[in-house]
């Protein structure tokens, strides 16, 4: 992937720098966790029949679509042959309603389409979002005359938390978030929903390798910091400049072959009995700061 030129003359300096300061890596992560099971299956593209976009299939993900999704981001339904009761019912209903395509399949077709995972017989195809690259995302602030603030999320996997994470980044001016192709989910009409709005203006480019992708970050002049418990106090981290803040899966943080390559590790303190917070919570704390920081309250002169 190509980068555009540095934002500043003096990023070479920076680099050259880091560089003394950090380890080499073999550049891939063999133990990479087994990931989580999941209802929204981002196929790729040599997999796809009808489209390049997002696939939801079995009954509670569909349900839960159809009672909160975005319907306009549904290309085709597919129902299995044969199939009938409460949800044959409510997926006809659904697409009756909205003026949907909904095709009767043989069971061989879905499980074609879903390599063979449990779809329940119901299947729904979303238009694709359309994806950019990290170089869009870097010529974006420097056509803004911004320094560039950035969000990779590393194996995030619920809908809802990618969704409130785009609606804050977009309150506080970062012009786009990362996330990796795999084992992760991607933009779904959950996630649209969530974000009300906010993907009109956020950037989200979709990536193989996350650790490549934060050297050639860095390579650009930008700075990269991650989250854990053992990092700095966020209250005195110095967030101004080219910046990427990265957060971790939900349950097991940042991976090991991203920690190690991150510039630096933050941390919010909490003296409560839970040590933890959810990710969308977290994110925002820290993109405040980082706003704060970027954006300081103009103080009010005395004239008196």
């Amino acid at each position: 992937m190509a980068f555009h030129k540095k934002f500043t003359d003096n990023n070479r300096d920076r680099q050259n720098k880091r560089s003394n300061n950090r380890k080499k890596s073999d550049g891939y992560d063999k133990k990479s966790a087994r990931p989580h099971k999941q209802d929204f299956h981002n196929k790729d593209s040599e997999n796809t029949v009808e489209n390049d976009g997002e696939f939801v299939y079995g009954k509670h993900a569909a349900l839960e679509f159809i009672a909160s999704g975005d319907v306009k981001t549904v290309n085709k339904i597919f129902l299995q042959n044969g199939l009938r009761g409460d949800l044959a019912n409510t997926v006809q209903k659904f697409a009756r309603d909205h003026h949907l395509v909904l095709q009767e399949v043989p069971k061989a077709k879905l499980d074609d389409l879903t390599d063979e995972a449990n779809h329940q017989g119901v299947l729904l195809t979303l238009s694709p979002y359309q994806y950019v690259e990290v170089a869009d995302i870097l010529a974006k602030a420097k056509a803004a005359d911004e320094d560039p603030l950035l969000l990779i999320l590393d194996n995030l996997n619920d809908p809802h938390n990618l969704g409130s994470i785009l609606r804050t980044a977009d309150a506080v001016g970062v012009h786009g978030v990362i996330i990796p192709k795999r084992r992760a989910v991607g933009v779904t009409g959950i996630v649209a929903k969530t974000a009300a709005g906010a993907l009109e203006h956020v950037d989200v480019a979709r990536v193989t390798n996350l650790a490549d992708t934060i050297d050639q970050l860095k390579e650009a002049g930008v700075w990269v910091f991650g989250t854990a418990m053992s990092g700095e106090d966020y209250r005195g981290w110095n967030s101004t400049g080219p910046l990427a803040l990265v957060i971790g899966n939900e349950g097991k943080g940042i991976s090991t072959l991203v920690a190690k390559k991150v510039d630096g590790m933050v941390t919010i303190p909490m003296i409560g009995h839970v040590q933890s917070l959810n990710a969308s919570v977290a994110t925002s704390i820290l993109l405040y700061h980082i706003f704060d920081q970027r954006h300081p309250r103009a103080t009010k002169v005395d004239t008196e």
